[in-house]
């Protein structure tokens, strides 16, 4: 396989994020207040975006590039972004996905930050999605600082 490089991106090169996300056909974008990972071979073939929220951080925007899917390349990137991240971590994602995060060491989400709980509510309306976080426990044994879903 390949060198994977998976590396922050600068602000100088955000706009390159929203470029591979376009490139793939993905309405996906950037988070403005995020912070910006990508995995590169000879060219960008993974990104995410962590934005902060509450006591750790919001993780969106995973995409794989097709060819380079099934190879360990998003395990690559979320492992390298959250090695840099204090707190919990938390995701939206299809159920259909639960088992790829599961084997990422999220699970389902027992609570959430307020902002997370009516953002997921929203999003309920027109899409199912679950809420899955990794390294809840000590946000969880706080109270008042959760959210029950």
């Amino acid at each position: 396989m390949t060198a994977l490089f998976c590396t922050p991106l600068t602000d100088f090169e955000r706009r390159l994020l929203n470029h591979f996300y376009k490139q793939h056909g993905s309405r996906m974008r950037a988070a403005s207040d995020g912070e910006l990972w990508v995995a590169r071979s000879d060219a960008i073939i993974a990104g995410l975006s962590l934005s902060p929220v509450a006591d750790g951080h919001w993780l969106t925007g995973l995409l794989v590039a097709p060819q380079w899917r099934n190879q360990g390349v998003a395990a690559q990137l979320v492992e390298a972004a959250l090695a840099q991240a204090d707190g919990c971590t938390w995701l939206f994602c299809h159920p259909d996905l639960a088992y790829f995060y599961r084997r990422l060491g999220f699970t389902p989400a027992c609570s959430l930050p307020e902002a997370l709980a009516s953002r997921l509510v929203r999003y309920q309306r027109s899409k199912s999605l679950m809420a899955m976080a990794r390294g809840q426990s000590s946000l969880a044994s706080k109270p008042g600082n959760s959210t029950s879903v």
